[in-house]
């Protein structure tokens, strides 16, 4: 399986300007493949770590109760692994570092005496305040975010290498051809979703069955951990929030409303259960701007947002769609007035472009489901999850602000036009070079 993270490992290794990465994710996006996975490619050998089984006593905890002196913590841990680390050509991985803080902290460490080695931490719930003390050691660190797998991942998984280069080279010829084929691994996608697990099962043999199957394992897995690691006192609102993600978003105004998720509630009996699920990685806000000002966050309207799940395959098991809808035509893509879609594109553009936060903008009777600033310019996105005809809130947009660029993304073929341009759906992780590009 293919990760376009690698490649950001790969420049990582060799920057002159290497720290300690952490390499951050919500559970089971394959943080711990992918680390191991570069270091059989990249290094000699691999010392690999794991936290989560020592995380209250043992040998392993007591070596980062002493001092932090790295060349002592890596003898130590050689000693107990019965190996041998080198500087440059061995990859250090210390996995679920979260569960002792004091390793957390022992990066700054390695940063300021020991940069000659190269060390890769891990951890699933870095954004959670879990433990006192368990900070990042901000400034002494390289971070790198790990989704689950984008569209042309999943391409490539499944045996499309090339049309997956033909979207990344935005070969508009080529894709003008194959423009059907395309569609219908979308639709495909759209099920799936991008979680490896589900991913791999559906590459292994092409059935949405399959991939069905590991989505209900992870969704149980995640509600686990859930109440392994929530506070008590917040675990029912937790799950209520949750669980209301596909309800709002399959309402035409898509943005979270309290009293549905509990007749007469209030923001305040829900906001520390929304924040929990927002630093533990599953959830997703796109907060609504008054108007597209700069800078952005300048114009937001405080609790007023839409929540999108971390993976579209999830939302789409969460509400429970079947594989006969998952083929049939373009009702998949208008499940949900188009929040599958949404779902999509918000997903895409977070993998690719994680420090560009998406917002959302609603005026009378319109409405555009992302607005994004790129340095000055900032750019409309309307999506539609079919063939568009009319663009009734991009046409309102258009008039009342007048922006620079923008664009809408649907099952369109690639089309400029006079006052936008149309963005296949298919091609939504490569709008921010598209965009970088015209403006």
């Amino acid at each position: 399986m293919e990760r376009m993270a690698m490649s950001q490992l790969l420049e990582w290794k060799n920057s002159p300007q290497r720290k300690p990465l952490i390499l951050r994710g919500a559970r089971q996006v394959g943080k711990t493949w992918l680390a191991r996975q570069f270091g059989t490619q990249h290094y000699d050998n691999t010392l690999y770590v794991n936290f989560d089984a020592q995380s209250v006593s043992g040998p392993l905890k007591q070596i980062f109760e002493g001092d932090l002196d790295p060349q002592r913590i890596v003898r130590a841990l050689d000693a107990l692994h019965g190996q041998q680390t080198n500087p440059g050509s061995t990859l250090l991985i210390l996995d679920e570092i979260q569960a002792v803080p004091r390793a957390l902290t022992s990066l700054k460490y390695f940063e300021e005496q020991a940069p000659e080695y190269h060390v890769i931490a891990a951890g699933s719930h870095l954004g959670l305040n879990l433990h006192p003390g368990a900070s990042l050691p901000v400034g002494k660190v390289n971070i790198l975010r790990l989704s689950p797998l984008t569209f042309t991942e999943f391409l490539t998984a499944v045996g499309y290498a090339q049309i997956a280069t033909a979207i990344t080279d935005l070969d508009w010829e080529l894709l003008a051809v194959l423009h059907d084929r395309v569609v219908e691994l979308l639709r495909q996608y759209l099920f799936v979703g991008g979680m490896p697990e589900a991913v791999l099962r559906y590459a292994e043999s092409k059935r949405l069955a399959d991939a069905s199957v590991a989505q209900r394992e992870l969704l149980e897995l995640i509600r686990a951990d859930f109440s392994k690691h929530a506070p008590t006192a917040h675990l029912a609102r937790l799950w209520q929030v949750w669980d209301s993600i596909p309800v709002h978003l399959a309402k035409e105004n898509k943005k979270l409303v309290w009293g549905t998720i509990r007749p007469g509630a209030r923001a305040r009996d829900f906001e520390l259960a929304l924040q929990w699920l927002i630093d533990y990685g599953v959830a997703y806000p796109v907060r609504r701007v008054t108007k597209p000002g700069l800078p952005l966050a300048a114009y937001v309207e405080e609790g007023i947002f839409k929540l999108f799940s971390l993976d579209v395959g999830l939302l789409a098991a969460m509400a429970g769609l079947d594989q006969a809808t998952a083929v049939s035509g373009d009702a998949l893509f208008s499940e949900f007035r188009g929040a599958l879609a949404e779902q999509y594109v918000h997903q895409q553009l977070v993998a690719v472009a994680p420090d560009i936060r998406p917002y959302y903008w609603a005026g009378k009777a319109a409405e555009i489901d992302f607005v994004m600033q790129f340095g000055p310019v900032i750019v409309p996105i309307e999506v539609k999850a079919g063939e568009a005809r009319k663009s009734q809130s991009l046409r309102s947009y258009l008039d009342r602000f007048a922006p620079a660029y923008a664009v809408r993304m649907s099952m369109s073929r690639f089309r400029p036009q006079d006052t936008f341009t149309n963005v296949p759906l298919y091609a939504a992780q490569m709008l921010p070079a598209i965009i970088a590009a015209a403006v």
